[in-house]
């Protein structure tokens, strides 16, 4: 069926385009983005008031599937994604078994045949996320993975990173990178500082986090191969990241909206929900951060969507680290940088809906024809309240409770059917 979706804002970064504009799109595909488009029998959308953009790529969520699906499963993830405007997302592979053969990627790619979003299973670079040897990279990319990392845990051995690296690079798949020291970190929970030390707790040094991407940023320069380094929190790794690319070494790099809005004082609270790995740091690495999204050294805005179950959550000291954010991270983007006029919509789109895309070398990304019509939409000037209770994920541990974010979902498209309209 054809659906032109009329009247809206329309931003195009790939094709520098933006202003009112009307997108026609059949068989699942875009047929034609331009003013005035006549409705030749299509479906009409009213997008009146509202503005349109790619489909949202998130390359960094977790979706327990398979293995603890009583936080999350593949299908109750693409609910939340679509919620919050994501058309395609790729799950890290940390799950029960790891995905390190291409039957637990078949596993995946099966069961997202029902889901409302599309997902990309990213393969582990080491067999068990042992860091020990290697997986066949090959055979992960035939089967279906548009990336590799052992996120969740570090590759420990350089020796061995370098040899993912290359090997991966030569299968056509990029390596992400968790940077982490465990030996730094040594049971750690929160950033290490004043509120860490206030509070009584273990601290995770941020040494942990800016030694390791200083090693991945000097294997990618001198073996001449790519590295993307994870959820960047600190202002030292954000510096590296800037120093490496400014001087040719092939590092892309992703943050979430959490580490350029919220600071370790959020755990005063002695609350759970505020704990993720990396953890909440400091003023200056949240403006360090926001300097490096804005000034165009940080590719991607992601979620690092993490769901854990309530009753894993309850104990501040011995809960395990994450936090959901799906369903958020658009609205947070724009109350925090498009309203306070850090950043433009156009910006927000290379963050969120090209480059991810670019970087896994998946389709989608603009409104040029014959892309696949995959759309966001949404109200730009809308406020709500991040209610838990009202997320579609089937776990709650959001950081972002009981805020007032300005920029609402209002609909999304997926291969031209809409999945979503907010209610």
């Amino acid at each position: 069926m054809s659906l032109l979706f009329k009247g809206g804002y329309v931003v195009d970064a790939v094709n520098n385009f933006e202003g009112i504009a009307d997108i026609l799109v059949d068989e699942g595909k875009i047929v034609k983005c331009a003013p005035n488009i006549e409705e030749n029998g299509a479906e009409v959308v009213d997008c009146s008031g509202l503005h349109v953009i790619p489909g949202i790529c998130d390359m960094h969520v977790h979706f327990r599937d398979p293995g603890q699906t009583h936080k999350e499963d593949i299908l109750t993830g693409c609910e939340a994604a679509v919620a919050g405007g994501v058309t395609a997302v790729a799950c890290m592979p940390n799950t029960t078994p790891p995905v390190d053969n291409p039957e637990v990627v078949k596993y995946i790619i099966d069961k997202a045949k029902g889901a409302k979003a599309k997902v990309y299973p990213v393969g582990c670079i080491t067999k068990g996320l042992k860091g020990e040897e290697l997986c066949d990279f090959n055979a992960l990319r035939d089967a279906g993975c548009v990336a590799v990392s052992d996120d969740g845990k570090p590759v420990r051995n350089a020796r061995i990173m370098a040899r993912a690296m290359v090997k991966a690079h030569y299968a056509g798949l990029r390596v992400i990178s968790h940077c982490e020291d465990p030996d730094i970190i040594a049971g750690g929970i929160m950033n290490s500082g004043a509120i860490s030390k206030e509070l009584g707790v273990k601290g995770m040094h941020r040494l942990s986090e800016d030694t390791q991407t200083a090693r991945e940023i000097v294997l990618a320069a001198d073996l001449e191969m790519p590295i993307h380094i994870a959820h960047v929190s600190t202002s030292a790794s954000m510096m590296l990241v800037r120093i490496g690319a400014r001087y040719g070494a092939m590092v892309t790099s992703e943050t979430c909206p959490h580490y350029f809005m919220l600071t370790d004082e959020k755990l005063r609270a002695r609350d759970a929900d505020y704990r993720m790995n990396p953890p909440l740091r400091t003023e200056d690495d949240v403006t360090a951060i926001t300097e490096g999204v804005c000034d165009g050294t940080i590719d991607c805005i992601v979620t690092d969507h993490a769901p854990h179950a309530p009753e894993e959550k309850a104990d501040f000291e011995n809960a395990p680290n994450g936090v959901v954010g799906l369903e958020t991270s658009l609205a947070a983007t724009l109350t925090e940088l498009y309203h306070r006029g850090k950043i433009t919509l156009r910006r927000i789109v290379k963050l969120m809906c090209v480059n991810p895309r670019k970087i896994l070398n998946i389709p989608g990304g603009s409104f040029t024809e014959g892309e696949p019509a995959d759309i966001t939409i949404f109200n730009i000037n809308e406020e709500w309240t991040v209610d838990p209770n009202k997320l579609h994920s089937k776990s709650h541990n959001t950081c972002f409770k009981g805020m007032k974010l300005k920029g609402r979902v209002k609909m999304t498209v997926v291969d031209g059917e809409i999945v979503y309209k907010d209610s």
